[in-house]
């Protein structure tokens, strides 16, 4: 990389990515990534985790590297903002490649959809009563029947969030491994989840959909009244993610897991 280097960049809504869009815009030149003919090596994101995941899914088939910088709260997936050296802190930026999940769902009225994932894919009780879900592993039935709130399957970039608040593994990004993690297991009540190897085809079949509705999400896209969802790691598609030598997701990874 080097100063012709065509960089695009997008902030979020809230005032504090606003105000650093019009600071790194009074310093930089920017290119509109989304005018025809117009080409982006690379796209700053200006926001937070939820920002820069909306950035992911919009651009995933385009093949840009994205460089975040934090305007918003935790910010795991970003880096510290600064206005200095953007085009050196770029140049010198350490790449994270990530895979999404594939979700397909079938819902009770024989609907077929599909979405990509890029922390984890969620199922949800939708009423008072629990759901119960059988869940099977590579074409085998591993769990006849879990009653409970949830469960959820997250990639390693996703095991730091909603996977370890509810006592799921944190998974290093070279561990090639998914984390199936339940959410207020009733029954089995000491089954604490599973870690599965990447390649694993899950299918959870939601028992008695009826009279207990389950809803299915993939990172912020919810399908209410499943049926059926299989999870597939979709190898195919890499999102290139960019960071500082010193905070590479990598370390941030190992670091989460020595936090007390």
């Amino acid at each position: 990389m080097d100063d012709t280097l065509q960089i695009c960049c997008l902030a979020d809504h809230s005032p504090k990515a606003q105000e650093a869009l019009r600071e790194l815009s009074a310093r930089y030149e920017f290119v509109d990534v989304n005018k025809k003919r117009a080409k982006a090596d690379v796209i700053v994101a200006l926001g937070g985790d939820g920002f820069m995941l909306q950035t992911l899914h919009q651009y995933m088939h385009r093949g840009i590297p994205i460089y975040g910088m934090n305007c918003g709260t935790v910010g795991f997936l970003l880096n510290s903002y600064s206005p200095d050296f953007l085009i050196e802190r770029i140049r010198e930026a350490r790449t994270a490649t990530l895979h999404p999940l594939r979700m397909y769902a079938r819902t009770v009225d024989g609907k077929e959809k599909h979405q990509l994932a890029i922390n984890e894919v969620s199922l949800f009780r939708e009423s008072r009563q629990a759901a119960k879900l059988r869940i099977s592993i590579d074409h085998v039935i591993r769990l006849e029947e879990l009653i409970c709130d949830g469960m959820l399957v997250a990639t390693p970039a996703g095991s730091t969030a909603h996977n370890f608040s509810i006592g799921g593994p944190i998974i290093p990004l070279s561990g090639n491994l998914l984390a199936l993690t339940p959410m207020g297991p009733f029954r089995p009540r000491r089954w604490r989840g599973a870690q599965l190897h990447h390649s694993a085809s899950i299918v959870v079949e939601v028992l008695d959909a009826a009279k207990r509705p389950v809803s299915a999400v993939a990172d912020f896209t919810e399908i209410r009244d499943v049926v059926s969802v299989s999870i597939d790691e979709e190898r195919n598609i890499k999102l290139s993610l960019l960071f500082d030598p010193e905070h590479n997701l990598e370390e941030r990874i190992i670091k989460e897991q020595f936090v007390y």
